[in-house]
């Protein structure tokens, strides 16, 4: 869609200028002027659903429209270039076709000379200018287009088929996340379970023959679950101890696994105090950007006051609600920071700062 879009912007332009001259030159009153225009409309408008994706949707009208125009323009308003509209919507809509495509498009060259031939059947008189002017040039221009238009269109199926593997990836690399929390809380508790089951086995044992050693035994179970209760909240709440290279390294992977260009940047090293909540931030924002953005570059700063992370391809028409970070958000001002999330057009910036002795932003 942008590859579609950024065509527009470039194309549109040219295509109305070459359609208002078109009318200008060929009109030779006012109602000839004005059915030329509206095979111009024609092909603008079948250009533009085009750039949106919808061609399909308007494409049978634009081309009656542009079938009736250059026939209007062969048989009466004696202008060569009313094939216009056809030439614009024409090729862009045979490559859409699931079946059928390469004789579409013939019969839409064949078409195109057919109906410039009413100009030599009307007017016999210039056969030869005749049939260079509305029947060869309209024809083989409308094939040049049409052969071009297969190829580009193969181009953006490819463009389509990468930007598919792109999301495929980003949802395996969250779901490698959720695989890697899942192997986390397996060590929290897979251990203990197995521990207290031993023990309780064991108390059950000699509850009758040793009463003292079951009753230890039992305490042991009881603080061991209090313990894993605790290690488990923490890793739900995200309180668990992180490591901040492991998190960094672990980032980079999730994010090139995405498709997206990761650069770590460092002006310093925070205070290792702050790596549990940095870790937190990074962890999190990783996941925000795997989900809500199709980030192709991405940058993370690190420095004596803190980190910065930037990254491409928001979406500036619908920012989602990251609940995550405003949750930790309450976390870092506790810990004597600020957490600052903000969104300038597609860029995205989550930057965490703390007051450092040296007085320097990651920036």
């Amino acid at each position: 869609m942008r590859l579609r879009r950024l065509n527009l912007f470039m194309l549109l332009p040219i295509v109305a200028a070459g359609g208002v001259l078109h009318v200008a030159l060929e009109a030779q009153n006012w109602w000839h002027a004005i059915v030329l225009s509206v095979g111009v409309v024609a092909g603008v408008v079948g250009f533009v659903r085009w750039a949106d994706g919808k061609v399909m949707t308007v494409a049978v009208p634009c081309l009656l429209i542009g079938g009736a125009v250059w026939f209007f323009g062969a048989a009466v308003a004696d202008s060569g270039g009313s094939f216009i509209g056809l030439l614009i919507v024409g090729p862009l809509v045979v490559p859409e076709l699931r079946r059928f495509r390469l004789t579409a498009g013939v019969a839409l060259v064949v078409f195109v000379a057919v109906v410039g031939s009413a100009k030599l059947w009307l007017a016999p008189d210039e056969f030869r200018s005749d049939l260079i002017g509305f029947v060869i040039v309209p024809a083989a221009l409308t094939a040049v287009v049409v052969g071009l238009r297969f190829p580009n269109h193969t181009f953006y199926d490819v463009v389509r088929d990468l930007e598919d593997s792109r999301e495929r990836e980003a949802e395996l690399a969250v779901m490698r996340e959720r695989v890697r929390f899942a192997g986390d809380l397996h060590d929290i508790q897979g251990h203990t379970l197995h521990v207290v089951k031993l023990k309780a086995a064991l108390a059950q044992k000699i509850l009758r023959s040793d009463p003292v050693q079951a009753e230890q035994e039992l305490r042991e179970i009881h603080a061991l679950v209090v313990d894993t209760i605790g290690q488990t909240k923490a890793l739900a709440y995200g309180e668990r101890r992180l490591n901040l290279q492991a998190e960094l390294e672990n980032a980079k992977n999730l994010l090139e696994a995405a498709g997206a260009k990761v650069v770590i940047a460092r002006d310093g090293e925070p205070d290792p105090a702050w790596s549990d909540l940095l870790s937190q931030v990074l962890r999190e924002t990783t996941t925000n950007i795997l989900r809500h953005a199709q980030a192709g570059q991405v940058r993370i700063e690190l420095g004596a006051a803190g980190m910065e992370i930037t990254n491409d391809g928001a979406d500036h028409d619908r920012i989602p609600e990251l609940r995550g970070l405003a949750g930790l958000r309450e976390r870092v001002v506790d810990g004597g920071g600020t957490l600052v999330v903000e969104q300038h057009g597609q860029e995205f910036r989550t930057a965490v700062l703390f007051v450092s002795t040296e007085g320097r932003s990651p920036r």
